[in-house]
């Protein structure tokens, strides 16, 4: 979901951008308008400007977001330069405007080397139709389109660098993603099997000797038989603690999770981008995590915010030299209703008291809530 709607933001400045830049064209469109031609040169004028823009914007939109066969593209730009030498000569100074455009259409389309080379012979071609071939300088016509060609192919250079960093980068995220998942799953197998390997072995000869015990000696049968039911509840503990510390959320993962929730919801958010560097107990640091999610939650559905601040503070806590770690979340929304406090902040305070832990919670004074939960330290 989240790269669907990045893709779509992409898309929509592309096109801004696009529609801004093509303001520039103003100069063609006012010389076909000026009554300066011919009907018959109009014409063409329009034709030619037409086929012009739709290669151009091929190049743009279509190459950039499907790549098109390398001889297309090659087409489209040799197109582009046979239009723009042909209409640069037979209508004049206002038409070399379209050399800016193939530079940026060579940086969008073509592979670095390439593209400066073909900047290079664009800027060839205008100096030539700028000087009437070296006829008439005419400095100020021509060299004036120098500096937005190179700085426009350029930057659709560097901007194909950067989108194609941006998907590298997407890919090895999602790549990581799937690796940790498998760890996960290989150390959740090696921890049950660690846990239940010995137990169920064990339960496996109890059962086979209280099997052979209970014709002939049925008492100590019945005493492997209470063996048999100690060791499968203790199995059933073991199981137990082992897929709670799966479940138990770490604040780093949270502080991801709070700023996906909270951009997402189109609230402006600020957090840390790490906890700090404080030992926490997994109890402490697990309801400090679901302080976090419940407090990030109650920012989403129910404060109206614009905005969220979360900081993580590590605190003295006295004499003993242990150390506090305080998390802090702020809003602009509402403020509480004045009723009485929810399942939610009370099922919280409770965890919290568990380990050692408080919470507190205010309105601000200009509206907004504010929730405080503290955990100590590992000594």
């Amino acid at each position: 979901m989240a790269d669907t709607t990045e893709a779509r933001q992409q898309k929509r400045s592309k096109i801004v951008m696009t529609v801004v830049w093509l303001v520039f064209l103003s100069g063609p469109v006012g010389d076909m308008w000026s009554g300066d031609h011919s009907t018959a040169g109009t014409a063409g004028a329009a034709v030619g400007f037409a086929a012009f823009l739709g290669c151009y914007l091929v190049l743009i939109f279509r190459h950039t977001t499907r790549p098109l066969p390398a001889h297309t593209v090659y087409a489209l730009l040799g197109a582009l330069f046979g239009l723009a030498f042909t209409l640069g000569l037979l209508l004049g100074d206002a038409w070399l405007v379209l050399y800016v455009y193939i530079a940026v259409a060579l940086g969008a389309a073509l592979p670095p080397d390439r593209a400066r080379w073909g900047l290079a012979t664009c800027l060839l071609a205008l100096a030539a139709l700028g000087t009437d071939f070296g006829a008439h300088p005419r400095w100020g016509v021509w060299s004036s389109l120098i500096v937005p060609s190179v700085l426009g192919c350029v930057a659709l250079m560097s901007a194909r660098k950067t989108i194609r960093t941006m998907r590298e980068l997407r890919e090895a995220r999602a790549v990581v993603a799937q690796l940790a998942a498998n760890e996960e799953r290989l150390r959740l197998a090696r921890d049950l099997h660690d846990l239940l390997g010995h137990s169920l072995s064990l339960i496996t000869l109890k059962s086979e000797l209280t099997g052979r015990m209970l014709p002939e000696h049925p008492q100590k049968a019945a005493e492997q038989v209470a063996d048999i039911e100690r060791v499968s509840r203790q199995a059933l503990v073991d199981v137990r603690e082992a897929i709670g510390g799966y479940r138990r959320p770490t604040l780093a993962v949270e502080l991801a999770g709070a700023r996906t929730a909270l951009d997402t919801a189109g609230i402006d958010a600020e957090l840390p981008h790490r906890p700090p560097p404080v030992r926490l107990a997994p109890e402490q640091e697990g309801v400090l995590a679901w302080a976090l999610r419940e407090a990030v939650t109650n920012v989403v559905r129910h404060s109206g915010a614009t905005r969220c601040t979360v900081t993580l503070q590590a605190q003295d806590r006295g004499a003993d030299g242990a150390r506090l770690l305080r998390l802090t979340v702020t809003d602009d929304g509402k403020g509480p209703s004045g009723a009485a406090e929810g399942n939610g902040l009370s099922g919280l305070r409770e965890r919290l008291a568990q380990a050692d832990g408080t919470l507190s919670t205010s309105a601000g004074l200009d509206g907004g809530f504010t929730l405080r939960a503290t955990v100590p330290s590992v000594p």
